[in-house]
Parts: C-alpha cells; sequence; structure tokens
C-alpha cells in the first residue's frame, strides 16, 4: 500500500551492545600490583627456606663427623663392635659398701626385705647366696603378723646357720621378712629411704653390691633381659613366653650365658622364672644353660 525509503545507508550490521552500562575497570593496576607483591613475598620465602636447608645440611655435616669423633651414649654403634664387646669377660672390683649403701656410724649394714610366702622371690635367694661369698653375711627370717603359716623351707631359705659371733664380726645384715604385701619391698636404711619395690628393682640392688661393672651396651642388654624376665616371661601371656624362649635360645646359641661369657643378672632372673613356671618343650640350647645355673647353684650350697 505504502512504499518508504530506508533510513540505513548501507547493508552494515548493527552492532547491538551486550551491557546495559559499560564502566571501565578500575581495579586492573591494583590487582597487577598485589600481584605482584605475592610473587615476590613468595620468592622471598623460597629463597629463606633454602639458605635454611642448607645451613641444616651443614649443621648435620658437623655432628655426624663429631659422633665419630667422640664416643657418646647417643652415638652409633657398630653392631660388629658391640658383639665383640659382649664376648669380652666383665671386670670385677670389690665394692665398698660406703660407697653404695653410704656411710653411717654403725659397722653393719642392715638390708630389710618384706617379700609374701605365696610368690617366693627366688632370685633374690639366689643373689643372697651370691653376697654371702663375697661378705660376711648376717642373715635372718622373720615371720609378719599378716602371715599365718609359713612352711618350714621358708624358714630355713636363708641357710640354718647358727649366729655364733658378735654383730661386730659381719658387714651386711640380710633380714627376709614374710609379709602380706603385694610385691617384694626393700630398705637397706630404715629412718631415711623410700622402700624400693619389685622384685627385678630389689634384684638390680643386691647384684650392683657383688662388684660387676658393665659398658653400657651391655648393661643395657642385662636391663632389657630383667625387664623381659618379669614382664614376659613371668607375667605375659602364651604367645609372648615362646616369643622370649625363641630369643633367649637364640642368644644362648652365641655364647655361654644370656649376656656375654660370664653370669649376669639377666642369668639369675631367667633362671629362676623358668624354675617358676615349669614350661615343657624347652629348646636344646636353653636346657644346656639351665644345667649350668643348676650346677653354679649346687656349688653356692656347699
Amino acid at each position: 500500500m505504502y512504499k518508504v525509503k530506508s533510513y540505513h545507508e548501507g547493508e552494515g550490521a548493527v552492532e547491538l551492545p551486550t551491557c546495559m552500562y559499560k564502566v571501565p575497570n578500575v581495579h586492573g593496576a591494583v590487582a597487577d600490583a598485589q600481584n605482584g607483591d605475592e610473587s615476590l613475598e613468595l620468592q622471598n620465602l623460597e629463597s629463606r627456606q633454602t639458605e635454611i636447608l642448607n645451613r641444616l645440611y651443614e649443621l648435620k655435616a658437623v655432628v655426624d663427623g663429631l659422633s665419630k669423633t667422640v664416643l657418646t651414649p647417643d652415638a652409633d654403634i657398630d653392631v660388629a663392635e658391640m658383639n665383640h664387646a659382649c664376648s669380652e669377660p666383665t671386670s670385677r672390683t670389690t665394692v665398698s659398701l660406703d660407697c653404695v649403701l653410704g656411710k653411717t656410724s654403725s659397722v653393719l649394714r642392715d638390708i630389710v626385705i618384706n617379700a609374701n610366702p605365696s610368690e617366693v622371690p627366688l632370685s633374690l635367694l639366689v643373689l643372697h647366696n651370691l653376697l654371702c661369698e663375697q661378705y660376711r653375711v648376717l642373715s635372718s627370717v622373720h615371720v609378719h603378723s599378716s602371715i599365718q603359716n609359713v612352711p618350714p623351707q621358708l624358714w630355713n631359705c636363708l641357710g640354718n646357720e647358727s649366729i655364733c659371733q658378735s654383730r661386730r664380726e659381719y658387714q651386711l645384715g640380710f633380714t627376709l621378712v614374710w609379709k602380706d604385701v603385694p610385691k617384694p619391698q626393700m630398705k637397706f636404711s630404715i629412718q631415711s629411704m623410700c622402700s624400693i619395690e619389685g622384685e627385678g628393682n630389689i634384684a638390680r640392688f643386691l647384684f650392683a653390691l657383688l662388684g660387676h661393672q658393665y659398658d653400657a651396651v651391655t648393661s643395657t642388654q642385662i636391663d632389657s633381659w630383667v625387664d623381659v624376665a618379669i614382664f614376659q616371661l613371668k607375667n605375659g601371656s602364651n604367645k609372648a613366653k615362646a616369643a622370649v624362649l625363641r630369643s633367649l635360645n637364640s642368644a644362648l646359641s652365641k655364647s655361654p650365658w644370656v649376656v656375654g661369657v660370664d653370669l649376669t643378672l639377666a642369668d639369675v632372673m631367667l633362671y629362676c622364672v623358668l624354675q617358676e613356671l615349669e614350661l615343657v618343650g624347652i629348646p636344646a640350647n636353653i636346657q644346656r644353660w639351665v644345667q649350668s645355673c643348676q650346677n653354679l647353684a649346687l656349688k653356692l650350697q656347699k
């Protein structure tokens, strides 16, 4: 009906807007600056970390060098040197009772041990015999009122030797009191010390009076076997006992005694616990060692 002329010249495409308002970005310069600062801080942190690591490596090298020249308990020990040290006989010196028990005005040093007759501490009786070989020991057995009946063999467990000398003739007093206690207790200075509790701890104290001296490695091994005898072999499960027997059999395949070539507290504790348990199926090395312990016990009783 009507024909109207076009208002647009040419056939160019019309560019349509993509947003209602277009505003220039005012954060662009700030963001770039912040990114630059962060990258600079990261670079400084990385360089500082590298410097600290280099210093640590230098210190480690210095410490490693010192550990090879200075003998300390924390230094690495060669296994070959350890085995060689354990195979050497230990030194034995005459120990002054003043060094262990302290100086006192009285001549006789009294050691008093409380033990329950239902759980006889065999290791303490063996150590008593060893002390009698080295010192003049005045031994006596008493019964506390908390205990009703005591078998005759426990009355004479320290020997039935009659006292025919003055107390001044003895160096050490060893008194065993059968008493209703949960674990063995020991005192050697009634007025001024707390009691030492536990068969293993008392045995360590008594064995120290014998004067044996060991290096740090051997002493650690002995202490470890004492704990094994008390906590695993005596009070552990059947699986733990079997593991102890395997370890003990392996140790005795390399030396006549548990630790090295001499009798130690480890032998005393392990032998006494085995005597209490009466296990069956004992390995051959342990049987040979038990026989050696029995021969030594017979020698001490003569």
